[in-house]
């Protein structure tokens, strides 16, 4: 037979009753952890989310999913490619590829794409990820990341960049802009053997504008010269404003005859315009000079000068016209 413990190995009523106060109390811990955990999680503008790499399922997901997605954290964690299906399609093979470092490298710090939530709206994440456990043999268990809603971030930074590179008035290039992109493409051309043409333009008799219906008709004067710039130009074309009533054109791949006839198409549009004032339409005409690249050609200034030169000619015979230097 067992032999049965002597009564005093026995816990007392009084040692029952504690051991039961104390594993109340533990359980009360553990579960005002675990709402604790779950608050953090829920106040959290983070998606959380945890990968298994070998079976390719997404095993968990926080609640700010269905906040940033829009869709309900049970489509993805039932299947993976609902989450791919969500990458903007531009970004699918970079967050693909990304994701694929993070199994290579064991963690990637920031890899940026855009997501379409399902009201159809573009956001941008940030997703730092890393691999959590690997299997004996080294190979990836568990892939865990963190995407952050970047959306305003990105915004701010293309509204600054915006401001850093655009004349405000006219919301053409600036003069620093333009120039630093005009060097780009002059190096380019160079190098490449490519045509180039420089195209600079002046408002005729602008101050007689503003002197007669003030600066206010002068700026919408400007503003109207800068969308004719922007209709009549060609992708990959500049057009910026560079100080007062001058504008500037450059034509990457453009020969003489070609930006003649773009230049021709822009000195319509502008003659076109009929800008209201008390005194009723106001009509506007540009003065313009051409230079294009050259053998000879040393820095952009070369092509800036003659430009300039063709320009003041073109003033000097009478307006309204293009010259080419």
């Amino acid at each position: 037979m067992d032999e049965q413990p002597p009564l005093s190995a026995l816990p007392t009523p009084e040692e029952n009753l504690l051991a039961l106060l104390h594993a109340r109390a533990e359980a009360d811990r553990l579960r005002d952890r675990e709402q604790l955990f779950s608050a953090l999680l829920e106040s959290v503008n983070a998606v959380l989310w945890a990968l298994d790499w070998r079976t390719q399922q997404i095993i968990y997901v926080s609640p700010a999913y269905e906040q940033i997605f829009g869709r309900s954290p049970s489509l993805v964690l039932s299947d993976y490619s609902t989450w791919l299906n969500n990458i903007y399609p531009d970004d699918l093979e970079y967050a693909q590829r990304t994701l694929e470092q993070v199994i290579e490298q064991g963690a990637v710090e920031s890899r940026e794409y855009r997501i379409i939530r399902a009201d159809g709206e573009i956001r941008w994440l940030s997703d730092k990820c890393f691999v959590s456990q690997r299997s004996e043999a080294g190979m990836p268990l568990l892939v865990v990341g963190i995407a952050e809603d970047i959306t305003e971030k990105k915004r701010m930074e293309e509204e600054l960049q915006r401001l850093a590179t655009t004349d405000v008035l006219t919301r053409s290039s600036n003069r620093r802009h333009f120039f630093e992109s005009a060097q780009r493409a002059f190096e380019f051309a160079q190098s490449e053997g490519e045509p180039l043409a420089f195209l600079l333009l002046d408002i005729d008799d602008f101050k007689k504008i503003n002197d007669r219906f003030g600066h206010q008709m002068g700026d919408q004067v400007l503003q109207r010269v800068a969308e004719c710039g922007a209709q009549t130009t060609r992708r990959g074309d500049l057009f910026g404003r560079i100080g007062g009533e001058e504008f500037a054109l450059l034509l990457p791949g453009c020969d003489a005859e070609l930006a003649l006839q773009i230049g021709s198409r822009l000195q319509r549009a502008v003659r076109q315009l009929a800008v209201p004032t008390t005194d009723g339409p106001l009509k506007v005409t540009i003065s313009q000079g051409l230079a294009v690249l050259r053998e000879g050609d040393t820095s952009l200034d070369t092509l800036y000068v003659r430009a300039d030169e063709a320009m003041y000619q073109a003033k000097r015979q009478g307006k309204d016209q293009i010259v080419h230097g």
